[in-house]
């Protein structure tokens, strides 16, 4: 820098002008600006190709989502225009998001999506998953630099939930309108390079024109390799919170290890989570977490509850007592010494009655898993469920009129509820998933869990699957997908509603992005 200081006296103009290069340089050239928000995932946007007007990306903090100002001709044949949100990611990797156009505009071929491509140049080779503006929904490709655009088209058309996923040298895309599972488009023998640009796009198809479209729940996920080793090896967790009306997600904290099972304390004011077998507070005001005090009680798992009057915490803890299995405890809310509740084990807490009298949980005895419950501060342990195979997940009606349960005593793992006493079990859901923890509203009208694929096998609920949170009436009836999630076990094993009613809070994974 000393060097300038002469040409600062002789020729102001120049040194200006160098600076401004520098600054262009630093920031990767003029059409790529550096995102400042900690929380948007891209770390650049560029106008592809050469457009008569510049397109922008605007990130909203408060809401975590993404507005673009698509510019450009067309994405198609030999040369691409378009305006593009990106980072670069090596590896296997899914991108996903909701999205939709904002503006008028008439365009049928204008396009939105999500793209992976092997360069920045107007011809490089690519694939995204792309949503027209006549509600064609396909995957496109260019598989060498310089070829023409190809593309295989969805049945499903005006797709709002677009995710595109590769795996080595094949992409898949899948797609769905809100509310619905996904319908899978793959393409394979694509080469883009290991590493690629990766990120959301909007495009008008026309030279002189612009779009918006907004892009929210936008989730960059690096799925768990092959090599990992469940209950070994964790990925990184987001603390997630959900409206359960509108489907809006808001990350509110990350970790680098395993989170699981966060539950909204009734006054609405903390979550309460399992973190490395300590349970956690998470001040919703704040942002800050810190340690709920269990004493001996370290290994806890994450099937804890809270009662209905918000003074006690039910926790299941490992305990070397017991060789080593999990045993029933509860503490006063802010912390304290574990009272034990259950006399043996393993025992697994899902449920409190809501007039505070009862604990129910899944038990294993005579090596089979069933449904128990248990006077709150200890006693004689009532068996409710005797079919064969597992039951797991009980849980109270707010009313206090039934145990609503998942149960693979019809061959997968489907939804069932039966009153209190265990009496006349009724089954509630019946399809091609795995469904487990239902999780009653604070009204009583409503259940929310998770949906397994049906890859996974019906008694397992394995950490890191490509898993739907779907919601459906309380009696049952055709479930509804509110979530699109990266996890499984430890996203929503307890009652997880907040208490109003409006949203609930889970745990989405992923590895590392670096």
């Amino acid at each position: 820098m000393l060097l300038l200081f002469p040409l600062v006296k002789e020729c102001p103009r120049i040194v200006c002008l160098l600076f401004v290069c520098l600054f262009i340089i630093l920031l990767g050239g003029p059409q790529a600006n550096a995102q400042q928000s900690a929380n948007n995932i891209f770390e650049h946007q560029t106008d592809v190709g050469n457009p008569e007007t510049q397109g922008n990306t605007l990130y909203d903090k408060d809401h975590q989502s993404y507005v673009i100002t698509g510019v450009g001709s067309d994405m198609w044949y030999e040369h691409d225009e378009f305006h593009f949100s990106w980072r670069r990611l090596t590896g296997d990797f899914i991108i996903r998001a909701r999205a939709h156009f904002l503006d008028d505009n008439v365009e049928p071929l204008r396009k939105l999506g999500l793209i992976v491509r092997s360069s920045l140049d107007d011809d490089a080779a690519y694939v995204d998953a792309a949503v027209h503006g006549n509600g064609l929904t396909s995957l496109q490709f260019r598989k060498s630099k310089g070829d023409s655009t190809q593309e295989k088209q969805s049945d499903i058309t005006k797709a709002d939930v677009i995710q595109l996923e590769r795996r080595g040298d094949t992409f898949i895309m899948s797609v769905a309108r809100f509310g619905d599972t996904f319908t899978k488009t793959e393409i394979s023998n694509i080469n883009l390079g290991d590493q690629v640009y990766v990120g959301i796009f909007a495009c008008p198809h026309g030279a002189d024109k612009t779009t918006k479209a907004e892009f929210s729940n936008v989730r960059i996920i690096k799925p768990a390799p092959d090599t990992l080793v469940p209950y070994q090896d964790y990925l990184a967790s987001n603390l997630e919170v959900m409206n359960v009306d509108n489907g809006q997600r808001k990350i509110l904290h990350y970790y680098s290890k395993s989170l699981q099972a966060p539950n909204w304390t009734p006054d609405g004011k903390t979550l309460i989570y399992n973190k490395e077998g300590l349970l956690y507070k998470f001040n919703l005001s704040s942002k800050t977490p810190s340690v709920l005090e269990t004493g001996f009680a370290n290994q806890n798992n994450n099937d804890h509850v809270l009662s209905f009057d918000g003074k006690r915490i039910g926790m299941s803890n490992l305990s070397a007592d017991h060789e080593g299995n999990s045993i029933i405890y509860t503490v006063p809310i802010n912390g304290g010494t574990p009272s034990q509740v259950t006399p043996t084990g393993p025992s697994y807490l899902h449920g409190w009655s809501p007039d505070g009298q009862w604990l129910t949980y899944t038990g294993r005895r005579n090596g089979d898993f069933d449904i128990y419950k248990i006077p709150v501060d200890g006693g004689k342990e009532i068996r409710l469920t005797t079919a064969k195979g597992l039951d797991d997940g009980p849980e109270y009606s707010p009313d206090g009129k039934y145990i609503y349960f998942n149960s693979v005593r019809s061959g997968t793992m489907e939804l069932w509820r039966m009153h209190p006493d265990g009496s006349d079990p009724e089954q509630l859901t019946d399809d091609k998933y795995n469904n487990w923890f239902p999780h009653i509203s604070p009204d009583g009208k409503r259940i929310i869990f998770i949906s397994f694929p049906p890859s996974v096998a019906p008694g397992d609920h394995p950490f890191y699957k490509r898993v739907y949170l779907r919601m459906m009436p309380v009696d049952g009836g055709k479930p509804t997908v509110v979530a699109y999630v990266y996890g499984g076990q430890g996203t929503m094993n307890v009652p997880s509603w907040s208490p109003d009613g409006t949203k609930v809070a889970f745990i989405s994974n992923t590895g590392i992005i670096k």
